[in-house]
This record gives structure tokens, C-alpha cells and sequence, in this order.
């Protein structure tokens, strides 16, 4: 398989087999990208990140900030308190792919209703066939 363009870094995330293409699975997710997007503005609590993320599971939080850590994306510092204070923050790392994520969800945002539009008219031609 050969990708549109000769990459200077010598991947190519079309290839199953190469890192990178690992690196846009773990991007692929809603809440890898929501959780980068809400440490952007700084250091938040588990407890913090859950409210800010309406829907998200805490099992699926734990799941996804162990990832992102260990991508080095996202720092966890354990504070020696009682009850324990754990904090998260974007390394280096994860600041600049934040950069990246706020403009993909700016994107989003204004092109909703667009997108919304798009699906309602392709189910109305279809009559139902499109999963909403």
C-alpha cells in the first residue's frame, strides 16, 4: 500500500504494520480526544475530568488516562494525602496534539448542523436504510 504522499518521517499509517497506524487507533477515540481537549486548560482531578466528561464511564476514564499516560501524552502526579489527590496535566507531548484536537473540535462544532442536515436527507432518500 502506498499513502498519498512520501512521509518525511519514513511511516506510513496506511500500512496495518506500522506505528503510526497504532497511533491513529488510539487518536480514533471520542474520549481520548475529550480527555486531551479537557487538559488543555490545565491540571484537573479525576473527579473533575468525570464532570467535565458527561457520559464517560469511570471505568472508561481510568482506561483512557492509563493510555494517554502511557503514550506520554498525560502526566499523573500522586499526591501524599489523605484521602489520596491525584492529578492530571498534557506533557510537551500531549500539549501539542491538544493544539491540533481544539481545532478538529472547533471544526465540528460549526459544521454540525451540516452534518446533521446531510444525515437527515441521505435517511429521508433512503427511507431509514442510514443508521442515525
Amino acid at each position: 500500500m502506498d499513502s498519498d504522499d512520501d512521509s518525511p518521517f519514513g511511516y506510513d499509517a496506511f500500512r496495518r504494520t506500522c506505528p503510526s497506524h497504532t497511533v491513529l487507533e488510539m487518536l480514533a477515540s471520542k474520549w481520548v480526544y475529550l480527555v486531551v481537549c479537557a487538559l488543555r486548560k490545565g491540571r484537573l482531578r479525576n473527579g473533575e475530568l468525570a464532570r467535565k466528561l458527561e457520559g464517560i464511564t469511570p471505568k472508561m476514564l481510568a482506561q483512557t488516562l492509563r493510555v494517554l499516560e502511557r503514550d506520554g501524552l498525560v502526566r499523573r502526579e500522586v499526591f501524599p494525602v489523605i484521602p489520596p489527590r491525584v492529578e492530571y496535566e498534557l506533557t510537551e507531548l500531549g500539549q501539542n496534539l491538544g493544539g491540533l484536537l481544539t481545532q478538529i473540535r472547533a471544526w465540528a462544532e460549526q459544521h454540525a448542523p451540516d452534518i446533521k442536515d446531510a444525515r437527515a436527507k441521505a435517511i429521508a432518500v433512503n427511507e431509514g436504510d442510514w443508521a442515525a
